[in-house]
């Protein structure tokens, strides 16, 4: 049921905040694997490309690709909440915060975010910055703990996107990348160091909003569920 209801409240969080998800990928891809200073900048910065973007396009195209993001997002917060779940029942909620595996974008950027937003709630709550039971307690959480995410996972996040945008041969294989780390590489030695962070102002302030919307629309769906199972 945790599966079933985070992912439903990630998916609810998704359709408001995938405008700026639109953002973060086409800033993500420009001017991809050129030096900076030698190619067009059509957007100058974050609040630049949402209103190009909205100028341009019509809202259902800022709302691209939602329904997969939609798919993404329950697939991938429904099962990090259940692994959580199970780490909680055995005692290895240490385990699952700190894993770092195969997929990094998936498994840095929650783990990154689970202890980051966890710790900082927590800090506030104790430093009485907040009503503990206020929604200003988890927006500013977010926030401050989305700084640490979004320096994690940015990298891991331009080169996941690219790898997906890349074109492929006949049979299927990528004309630009090899793999992940020849993509990481490729972008650092081209594009330098703020090559590995485009996007990241869109990541961050979708970051702090999804989170949000997620644990609220999260709360609901329990309330609702032990209300009529009850």
């Amino acid at each position: 049921m945790d599966f079933l209801m985070s992912g439903l409240a990630a998916c609810g969080a998704c359709l408001f905040t995938n405008p700026l998800e639109v953002v973060k990928t086409r800033m993500q891809l420009q001017g991809e694997l050129q030096a900076p200073g030698t190619y067009q900048r059509h957007y100058r910065n974050v609040f630049h490309a949402f209103i190009t973007i909205g100028k341009v396009k019509t809202h259902l195209q800022a709302q691209a690709a939602s329904e997969i993001a939609v798919g993404h997002q329950y697939k991938h917060q429904g099962m990090f909440q259940a692994l959580i779940k199970i780490g909680q029942k055995h005692g290895l909620v240490g385990l699952w915060r700190g894993a770092v595996g195969g997929l990094p974008r998936v498994i840095i950027g929650s783990s990154t975010q689970l202890c980051t937003f966890s710790s900082t709630k927590d800090l506030m709550t104790q430093w009485e910055v907040f009503p503990p039971q206020s929604w200003k307690v988890a927006l500013a959480a977010a926030m401050v703990s989305g700084i640490v995410v979004v320096l994690a996972m940015t990298p891991f996040d331009v080169v996941s996107t690219r790898l997906y945008n890349q074109p492929t041969d006949t049979q299927g294989k990528g004309l630009m990348y090899r793999g992940m780390l020849d993509a990481l590489l490729q972008t650092a030695r081209t594009e330098g160091i703020f090559g590995m962070y485009k996007g990241i102002g869109a990541s961050y302030f979708r970051l702090g909003p999804h989170t949000v919307l997620s644990l609220f629309f999260w709360d609901q769906l329990r309330i609702l569920y032990y209300t009529y199972t009850k």
